[in-house]
């Protein structure tokens, strides 16, 4: 018997194959599993989403996005999801966003919500939450463990990605790389200094989104830090990403804030490129120091690490990815959780008719 699952994407963001944000492309590989595996799947996401079931498009960004921005999404987001759920069977709903606090439905329907980002980046309410068809999952241990006891926490799902697409292998040339999303966070200033300082080229790749805050700081941080030897190249597709990852000696990844998860580095590992990241979140659960790649603390540590990349085999690192970061092992996890919740909430609703209540009408 398949499963209709709703699932509900951040919003003005698109979703699909060139997606940027980590959370967009988790989802995007659900939406093709769930429909490769027979189930129906219905995505709200950003105009210009490609999904492989059925979308439902939510406003993308226009302009420079702000809070007044972000709050007319929300509206439009609960409106979307109110219609879904009244045209639809639908048997669960599972949610990507950082807010999505601001539009959960009052429903009986089991909900997932994905915590792709820092634990302290979401209200401490969300993890008091009274309302007992609310779950939440964290995308990788350290993530999971830095969370504050909830009763709503189910055990982590980590990270996939989808190995066998990325492992293509064109050959090396002698260039870092950076590539994601360009924000503070990133902290890609790093990188190119690190570069620089051992004089090796260095191509930094990825999106500006249109938030104030990244805009300047690709202005004050990347920009006077670009020459001959090190280009900002802007945002790629996947082809392109899988060509630069497969040909780069190395990725740097000098992130400062706690990652939950990066796919970036998973893909570097899958086209066989060592990483070199900073020692942050679940970046220690990616890079196996001394074999796939490097953990370090700063930049200077981070240009003596790349002098001896050339230690780090290839063929470790594609082991490592397929061994640890499959997206089959991803996927099979959310089809059992999706299975369990689906079923509990089935059978509660049964028990709540049997004994004549009325919880099951709507428990928010």
């Amino acid at each position: 018997m398949g499963y209709t699952i709703l699932s509900v994407a951040y919003p003005l963001t698109p979703v699909g194959e060139d997606a940027v944000g980590g959370s967009e492309q988790i989802l995007t590989l659900l939406d093709r599993a769930l429909v490769q595996a027979g189930h129906e799947s219905i995505v709200i996401a950003a105009e210009g989403s490609s999904v492989r079931g059925t979308l439902i498009a939510s406003p993308k960004a226009r302009g420079q996005i702000d809070e007044r921005e972000r709050r007319w999404a929300r509206k439009v987001h609960t409106r979307l999801i109110e219609g879904a759920l009244a045209a639809n069977r639908i048997d669960m709903i599972h949610m990507h966003s950082l807010d999505f606090h601001e539009y959960v439905p009052r429903t009986t329907l089991p909900v997932l919500a994905t915590l792709h980002l820092p634990p302290d980046w979401y209200p401490p309410s969300v993890f008091r939450s009274p309302h007992k068809n609310l779950y939440l999952n964290c995308v990788s241990g350290s993530q999971n463990r830095a969370c504050p006891k909830s009763a709503r926490l189910l055990p982590p799902v980590p990270n996939g990605i989808d190995v066998a697409r990325l492992n293509c292998r064109p050959g090396k040339r002698k260039y870092a790389l950076a590539l994601g999303r360009i924000c503070p966070e990133k902290g890609f200033h790093f990188a190119l200094d690190a570069a620089k300082s051992v004089g090796c080229e260095m191509i930094v790749a990825g999106e500006i989104m249109p938030h104030a805050a990244h805009q300047q700081y690709f202005r004050q941080e990347i920009l006077p830090r670009l020459d001959s030897k090190r280009r900002f190249i802007g945002p790629v597709g996947f082809r392109r990403k899988r060509q630069l990852l497969g040909e780069a000696e190395c990725l740097l990844v000098p992130s400062t804030v706690h990652e939950t998860s990066s796919l970036v580095a998973m893909e570097a590992l899958a086209a066989g490129t060592p990483v070199i990241a900073f020692r942050s979140g679940a970046l220690p659960e990616i890079v196996d120091d001394g074999r796939t790649g490097y953990l370090v603390s700063n930049a200077r540590e981070m240009a003596r690490a790349m002098a001896k990349v050339a230690n780090i085999k290839s063929e470790d690192c594609v082991k490592s990815a397929w061994r640890n970061f499959s997206a089959d092992q991803m996927v099979n996890r959310y089809m059992r959780v999706y299975a369990r919740l689906i079923a509990k909430s089935a059978t509660e609703q049964v028990q709540a008719r049997a004994a004549g209540g009325t919880s099951w009408l709507v428990n928010w």
